[in-house]
C-alpha cells in the first residue's frame, strides 16, 4: 500500500499553506531526510523532509497550489517492491496520523479569508457532506457558487479549484452581474477585490498592475485589521537624548572583537528588556480568562522582508548582554530575509519593537501584535534644540512611542515603563551593569 505524504503542520497555528515548490518528481527515489518540497506559510518558506524511503509514485498537489489544508495528501510514496499498479485505487483521503510529514492535531482547516466574512460551512446535498478543498470553498463563497451543484474532479470526487473556476466560467453573464450597482451605490468593476469584504470603488483609477496578495500579506492584513478593530490602543511618547549612548556605542565597537558591531537598535532591545524587568506588569499578554504576566522578556523585533514583515524573537533578552543581543539579532534578521526562520524563532514573544529610524522617520505609532500588550515604535535620532539649565542647547534626540493595549496595561504602568526606558537610553552605562 503506498505511503501518504501529507501537508505538514509547520507551526501550532497553521491550518493551510502554499505548496511553493516540489524538489522531486514522479519516479524519483528518496531516502529519509531528503528534502522533497518547499512549503510557504504566512511567515516563511520552509523545507519538508521525507520520513520514509521509497519512490515518488504520484504527486497529487501541484506546486504553486494555495490553500492546501494541513494533513491533506500531497503525494503518494511507493515502498520497496511496489510498482505503479499499487496506485490504482489508493486511499488519498486526508489523515490525522502517519505519512511523511508531522501533522497538526486534527481540526477543521480555516481558510485565510476575512474575519468579518468567514467562509460558510460546507453545503449539504441529500444528507451527504460535500467534499471540497479549502481553496475551492473560499473561491465558491466569494463568487456565490453553489458547491452542491458542482461535480468534483479531485480524489474521491473532491471539488477542487479548477472545478469551481469551470463552474464560474459556465455561469451566464457572470462578469456583468458583478458590475451592476444596487440602488444608491456606485458601480464597482467586476475585478474589484472581494475576498476580504472590502470592495473599493475603482472608477477613474488610472492604468495599474495587479500584484496578487501572498499568503503572508493576507495574514498581515487580517491580523492588523483585527488588532485595530478589537484592541483598545492608547499611545505614550517620550523623547530620549542619544548623545551618551552614541558615545558609549562608539567606544564599545572600537574595543569589540571581530564580527561584533553593536547598533542603536541593540541598545533599544536591551533597554526595553531591562525596563520590562523593572516594570513587569508591562510584560504581559491578554486572554479572555486572565492577563498573563510573563517572567521572561522575549522581545519580538520587526524585520522588513520581501512581501511583508516578520518578527523574530530574542528569547530572554533581559538575561543577555549587548554583544549577545547584537549577534543573535543579525543572525535572525539574515534568516528572516532568506525565508529560513524556524517557527520557534518567530512565534511567541512578550513585547515588540519596531524601529524605522534608519529610514529617517521621526515618530510613528505601531499597531499592537496580539496577544502582546505593547509595541515600542522607535524613530530616528536627530539633532534638536533642547533646554538645559535654562539655556538652549543642541542634542541628538530620538522619539519613541509605546502603543498599549488598555485591557492589559493601564496608563500609569505604561508611563512607568517609558520612564525606565528613557533613563536607560540616556544613561547607557547602566545597561552594562
Amino acid at each position: 500500500m503506498p505511503t501518504k505524504i501529507l501537508m505538514p503542520a509547520l507551526s501550532p497555528t497553521m491550518t493551510e499553506g502554499t505548496l511553493a515548490k516540489w524538489l522531486v518528481k514522479e519516479g524519483d527515489t528518496v531516502e529519509s531526510g531528503d528534502v522533497i518540497a518547499e512549503i510557504e506559510t504566512d511567515k516563511a518558506t520552509m523545507e519538508v523532509e521525507a520520513v520514509d524511503e521509497g519512490k515518488i509514485g504520484k504527486i497529487l498537489v501541484a506546486e504553486g497550489s494555495e490553500g492546501v489544508a494541513v494533513n491533506e495528501v500531497i503525494a503518494l510514496l511507493l515502498e520497496e517492491g511496489e510498482d505503479e499498479s499499487a496506485l490504482d485505487g489508493a486511499d488519498t483521503s486526508a489523515a490525522s496520523v502517519g505519512g511523511d510529514a508531522a501533522p497538526a492535531p486534527k481540526q477543521e482547516a480555516v481558510p485565510a479569508a476575512s474575519a468579518s466574512s468567514p467562509a460558510p460551512a460546507a453545503p449539504v446535498s441529500g444528507g451527504d457532506r460535500i467534499t471540497a478543498s479549502p481553496l475551492a470553498r473560499r473561491i465558491a463563497a466569494n463568487e456565490g457558487v453553489d458547491l452542491a451543484k458542482i461535480s468534483g474532479s479531485g480524489p474521491r470526487g473532491r471539488v477542487v479549484k479548477r472545478d469551481v473556476e469551470a463552474a464560474m466560467s459556465a455561469k451566464p453573464a457572470a462578469a456583468p452581474a458583478a458590475a451592476v450597482a444596487t440602488a444608491g451605490e456606485k458601480p464597482v468593476p467586476a475585478t474589484a477585490p472581494a475576498a476580504s469584504g472590502w470592495n473599493p470603488d475603482l472608477t477613474g483609477l488610472p492604468e495599474y498592475e495587479e500584484i496578487p496578495n501572498t499568503s503572508m500579506r493576507k495574514v498581515i492584513a487580517r491580523r492588523l485589521t483585527q488588532s485595530k478593530q478589537q484592541v483598545p490602543h492608547f499611545y505614550l511618547t517620550v523623547d530620549c537624548e542619544l548623545d551618551n549612548l552614541l558615545s558609549t556605542r562608539k567606544q564599545l565597537n572600537e574595543k569589540a572583537g571581530d564580527g561584533v558591531k553593536v547598533s542603536v537598535n541593540d541598545f533599544v532591545i536591551r533597554a526595553a528588556s531591562i525596563a520590562l524587568k523593572r516594570v513587569p506588569a508591562a510584560n504581559a499578554v491578554w486572554t479572555d480568562a486572565a492577563i498573563l504576566q510573563c517572567k521572561q522578556q522575549d522581545i519580538s523585533v520587526a524585520v522588513a522582508i520581501e512581501g511583508g514583515l516578520i518578527t523574530p524573537v530574542i528569547r530572554n533578552a533581559g538575561g543577555k548582554g549587548l554583544a549577545e543581543i547584537s549577534t543573535e539579532m543579525k543572525a535572525l534578521a539574515g534568516k528572516a530575509r532568506e525565508g529560513k526562520l524556524k517557527p520557534e524563532e518567530f512565534q511567541g514573544g512578550t513585547f515588540s519593537v519596531s524601529n524605522l529610524g534608519m529610514f529617517g522617520i521621526k515618530e510613528f505609532s505601531a499597531i499592537i501584535n496580539p496577544p502582546q500588550g505593547c509595541i515600542l515604535a522607535v524613530g530616528a535620532g536627530e539633532q534638536r534644540a533642547v533646554v538645559k539649565d535654562g539655556a538652549l542647547a543642541i542634542a541628538t534626540v530620538m522619539s519613541c512611542t509605546l502603543s498599549v493595549d488598555h485591557r492589559v496595561v493601564d496608563g500609569a504602568v505604561g508611563a512607568a515603563f517609558m520612564a525606565e526606558f528613557k533613563k536607560l537610553i540616556e544613561d547607557p552605562l547602566s545597561m552594562l551593569l
